[in-house]
């Protein structure tokens, strides 16, 4: 068997079979293929696509090209969440404790932010002492007793992914649904868990601009999942606005302490509550409507929050920040960001948004930057707020008051005033294994 081979075949619309994806994913991530080789095959897939049952192989290969996660000392039902990456998306701290506290567990592999997304694991090595990286045993313990616990992953969890995606990276091929596809559900599956919910963003703020492709995309990998045996389901949720009003890493933190006491935004908690419904769903906790209570309830007793302290204290980090939030260290420098204009706010690109709080330190321009984790931005106003010229519509946080004059006009330059607003659903739409079902 020869990769020219394969590159022609799928050059040409042919479809590869399981003994040729296995040859060529082992033989690149040995180092037998090279770099040329692989680019043009990537990109013969940009511009020819993959059938279902090539994604499925090809995902099952990039799965198995290193560390499989086995989960079985876990008692009862492991279930994961996924988000695609988005704009003050601090819903797994939120939704994490919700789901443990109603008797699920939630061993939590997560990444960090690249770019204008920020990472899991960044906001909550914001809290003093917090460890990211424990032992295999500690990690299983610390879910087996609290019930959560959110580690960064693994630098041998699907190590095929990494190459895949270094190549793609360079040769423009990153939009490619069925690789995107292979990227993320590769080291999902790698992951160990039973179900897995999918929380694939679309608007200015995330990777899928458009709806049609966020819905090809969930559907791929909601197929891929159910085909490897777990129970998988996707929400297609909004991200053409930040999530919240918090941007930032302890500034995160502290709306989802905030939320977990039941004064988050009203955005954030309606869609925490809906992924955690979900979630619980799919781990067989009972219908969507009864586990939507059982989300709400859990907020409204304060287990969550209890839960969430229970994991930060297991982790090592100080649990006095989380139960007074007041205490976490503030950034030295603020700078308000006024409205040009009078108006209403009508459309806020999310991703400069995330771009002025990156460039304020919060988060990574490249991989080896160093975050500032008391940089970010609090929104003041949103969209459907009516503002008035030189009314405050941002707070920017940093460590340098140098930083604030680009920061800002890549803000305003993300904000649109306008005489009217036009409402966008929250929520989509919800794919699992029966289909589609539009929300209205």
């Amino acid at each position: 068997m020869r990769m020219y081979d394969l590159i022609r075949k799928k050059r040409d619309g042919g479809e590869l079979s399981q003994a040729e994806i296995v040859f060529m994913i082992a033989g690149y991530v040995d180092g037998e293929i090279p770099d040329y080789q692989m680019a043009a095959m990537l990109m013969a897939i940009y511009l020819n696509g993959m059938t279902k049952e090539e994604t499925s192989i090809m995902t099952n290969q990039v799965t198995h090209s290193g560390d499989v996660v086995d989960l079985s000392a876990i008692e009862g039902v492991k279930v994961d969440k996924h988000s695609t990456g988005g704009v003050g998306d601090k819903t797994t701290l939120i939704i994490g404790p919700i789901v443990a506290s109603c008797g699920v567990k939630v061993a939590k592999m997560s990444g960090r932010g690249l770019g204008h997304t920020g990472g899991t694991v960044d906001k909550l090595e914001s809290i003093k002492g917090f460890e990211s990286t424990l032992s295999k045993e500690e990690f299983i313990d610390i879910v087996n007793r609290v019930g959560i616990a959110v580690i960064g992953q693994s630098k041998n969890l699907a190590p095929a992914d990494k190459k895949l995606y270094a190549l793609r990276d360079v040769t423009a091929t990153v939009e490619s649904i069925p690789l995107i596809a292979v990227s993320i559900m590769g080291k999902k599956l790698a992951a160990g868990n039973d179900s897995i919910l999918l929380d694939i963003k679309v608007g200015s703020g995330a990777f899928m601009k458009k709806f049609e492709d966020a819905a090809e995309l969930a559907s791929t990998m909601v197929s891929i999942g159910e085909q490897a045996g777990k129970r998988t389901a996707a929400l297609i949720t909004d991200m053409d606005i930040p999530l919240g009003c918090a941007i930032g890493n302890s500034l995160e933190i502290i709306e989802a302490v905030d939320t977990l006491n039941g004064n988050g935004p009203a955005d954030l908690t309606s869609l925490c509550i809906e992924l955690s419904a979900n979630m619980l769903y799919l781990a067989g906790k009972g219908s969507l409507d009864a586990c939507s209570e059982m989300a709400k309830d859990s907020l409204s007793s304060k287990r969550a929050l209890t839960c969430f302290i229970d994991m930060v204290e297991a982790q090592g980090g100080d649990s006095s920040l989380i139960k007074d939030v007041s205490t976490f260290q503030k950034a030295p420098y603020c700078f308000s960001v006024k409205s040009p204009g009078t108006g209403y706010i009508t459309h806020m690109n999310s991703e400069k948004c995330g771009t002025a709080s990156s460039l304020l330190g919060a988060g990574r321009l490249t991989k080896d930057s160093v975050i500032d984790y008391l940089a970010g931005i609090i929104l003041t106003k949103k969209i459907g707020d009516k503002v008035m010229k030189g009314e405050e519509i941002a707070r920017l946080y940093a460590s340098d008051s140098t930083l604030f004059d680009e920061a800002a006009k890549v803000y305003l330059d993300a904000v649109t005033l306008g005489k009217h607003v036009e409402k966008r659903p929250l929520i989509f739409a919800r794919i699992d294994s029966s289909g589609i079902e539009m929300y209205k």
